[in-house]
């Protein structure tokens, strides 16, 4: 007897959200079916990949990424390379001289660099800060006052000041902003909650639960991305139906197998830089599977690898 397969539908969708200008933008979500079930039905927006820009610099110890930069020193001439590479949706800009415990630089400073790479860079922007909860809600609206008119997504809002940067920031400026939450279901929902109660619409919400490398507890990562998106789909919950991004890069390239040289690593573990894009690649299309409507990378090959998988699975 042949194998009839019967299409999942679900009476229920994504929100879809718009991250920057006309003729300089892309949409997240809006999809019906579940992570990369094209033959179900049609996905509306196949997952963006970004690169990763921090303001301290390109590793530029690595080969490939120190030849992508070769020639261009300022932050935004790099912002500018990096919207080059093959396959790039949009630019994530990191704001790590911003942390109390780096550099410290001002509120000042990086607003201002941001209204520098906004204006050099010829795709979206992402807008991540310092990690410093505290430094962040000063932070978000300095940059949202800056780039205004320019619809870029500030990730990411967490518990101890999504108020300071959803009224003072999204509201005030009309921003995206991306709620940032530790791997849980529950914490991901509370945080939508909380954020909506402020006047924020779902339309100008996206989701970061959490990320980690391919081997290093990724089954948290890929189990609570299930749930996210399995909650959002069949049981129609409306504060789970948020496109979700996931920053990849730091993680990928901070592990033994992206950071050991080829003296101290096993002879077959191969060259140094291939370990590194290996690790950034399987990562990107776990979180892919499992429920991100978006990865962000740091190495060009990285980037066009995924940019090809997604294109040749749509």
């Amino acid at each position: 007897m042949p194998f009839k397969r019967v299409p999942q539908k679900f009476n229920a969708s994504i929100k879809e959200v718009v991250i920057g200008t006309e003729g300089k933008s892309f949409a997240l979500g809006g999809e019906s079916v579940l992570p990369l079930y094209s033959f179900d039905g049609d996905i509306k927006n196949p997952p963006k990949v970004g690169i990763e820009v921090s303001d301290l610099g390109p590793n530029r110890e690595i080969p490939g990424i120190a030849e992508f930069y070769k020639g261009v020193e300022s932050i935004p001439d790099v912002a500018k390379r990096a919207c080059e590479a093959k396959g790039v949706n949009f630019v994530s800009l990191v704001l790590e001289s911003a942390d109390p415990n780096k550099q410290n630089k001002s509120v000042e400073e990086c607003a201002k660099l941001c209204k520098e790479v906004a204006e050099k860079v010829t795709l979206p922007l992402v807008i991540q800060g310092s990690k410093n909860v505290d430094k962040d809600k000063e932070l978000f609206p300095k940059i949202a006052e800056a780039l205004e008119g320019k619809n870029v997504l500030l990730l990411s809002a967490k518990e101890e000041n999504y108020k300071a940067i959803a009224v003072a920031a999204v509201q005030a400026y009309n921003q995206k902003i991306g709620g940032e939450s530790a791997v849980d279901i529950n914490l991901a929902k509370q945080l939508n909650v909380v954020i909506s109660q402020l006047g924020i619409s779902t339309d100008n919400v996206v989701m970061n639960n959490g990320s980690a490398a391919a081997g290093y507890g990724f089954e948290y990562i890929a189990s609570t991305l299930d749930r996210v998106k399995a909650a959002a789909l069949a049981q129609n919950d409306a504060m789970l139906q948020i496109p979700i991004i996931t920053p990849v890069g730091e993680q990928a390239w901070s592990v033994g197998e992206a950071l050991k040289s080829e003296a101290d690593a096993p002879k077959n573990w191969g060259p140094a830089e291939q370990r590194g894009i290996d690790m950034e690649v399987v990562t990107a299309v776990a979180d892919i599977a499992s429920g991100s409507n978006a990865v962000i990378l740091r190495h060009p090959v990285s980037i066009a690898t995924i940019s090809q998988l997604i294109s040749e699975l749509m």
